[in-house]
């Protein structure tokens, strides 16, 4: 009955982090294919490869159902996997969807019109990748009209997270934050659209200031995540238990994932 969470490397342990407490009897099978990572500086054709293969193996793993808890699979990949890959007894589900339910405040089952929303002016910080394919003003244009959207691509922030360096990763930050503002002087709404971002949520608000709304994926996958098996039970996988898999160096990948969520996690080669 596993469930799978995919990403390139660690933040997608901020997902699994909050699945796992808002789902405590769902074992989850992690993948992170940090040998590869980031993956936010690769093109499109390199993405879908590197994460069908992922998907592959976490499927090996007894999970029919798999979460890419990566925005850049998500952006670069989801769409052509769905449409001509994915077998239809499993299902790969990406984490816009959850974010665009929130700051539409409309249900991904609601096929109505776009219509106009009450935040006119978002800013979404993302990887280089996540932001060039354009994918999150594609899927918030069926839903959504009127609504402003400015990208900025985070350069250097997931390198500085996975290597542990916090303070040049809140610099980044700050200086991402103080270029978006140059586009977008006063966004109401801000998308941290990569999952290690949550962990630089605190900058990222001390940055554009207390009334602009942040919206991080963690806690809204997992409700997500909770409201897709309540209604489709059938999708739980016959694996038993909880595992986490890298195709990086398993002990140096434990030693940061250990530090990242400050529990004890040991990963095994893929």
């Amino acid at each position: 009955m596993a469930v799978g969470i995919f990403d390139s490397g660690l933040g997608g342990l901020t997902v699994l982090d909050a699945a796992a407490k808002r789902l405590p009897d769902v074992p989850f099978v992690y993948f992170g294919d940090n040998a590869h990572a980031p993956y936010g500086v690769r093109d499109a054709d390199d993405v879908y490869t590197l994460t069908t293969a992922a998907v592959e193996r976490m499927w090996e793993a007894g999970c029919d159902l798999v979460i890419l808890a990566c925005n850049t699979a998500s952006a670069a990949a989801l769409r052509r996997m769905q449409e001509s890959w994915i077998p239809t007894d499993k299902r790969v589900l990406g984490v816009f969807v959850p974010l665009i339910e929130a700051l539409t405040e409309r249900s991904w089952g609601d096929n109505s019109p776009p219509r106009e929303v009450a935040v006119k002016h978002v800013a979404l910080f993302a990887t280089p990748a996540t932001v060039a394919s354009r994918a999150f003003q594609r899927e918030l244009a069926f839903r959504a009209i009127g609504v402003d959207v400015e990208a900025q691509a985070c350069g250097g922030v997931v390198d500085a997270i996975e290597e542990g360096d916090l303070i040049l990763a809140e610099a980044l930050v700050q200086s991402h934050v103080d270029a978006l503002k140059r586009k977008m002087p006063n966004p109401e709404a801000a998308i941290l659209g990569c999952t290690h971002y949550p962990l630089m949520h605190d900058a990222f608000q001390a940055a554009l200031g207390q009334d602009v709304a942040v919206y991080s994926q963690a806690n809204l996958v997992a409700d997500s995540l909770a409201d897709y098996l309540g209604r489709h039970p059938g999708m739980m996988g016959t694996g038993e238990e909880s595992r986490f898999l890298t195709t990086g160096d398993p002990a140096k990948v434990s030693s940061r994932a250990t530090q990242f969520l400050r529990r004890k996690i040991t990963f095994e080669k893929a």
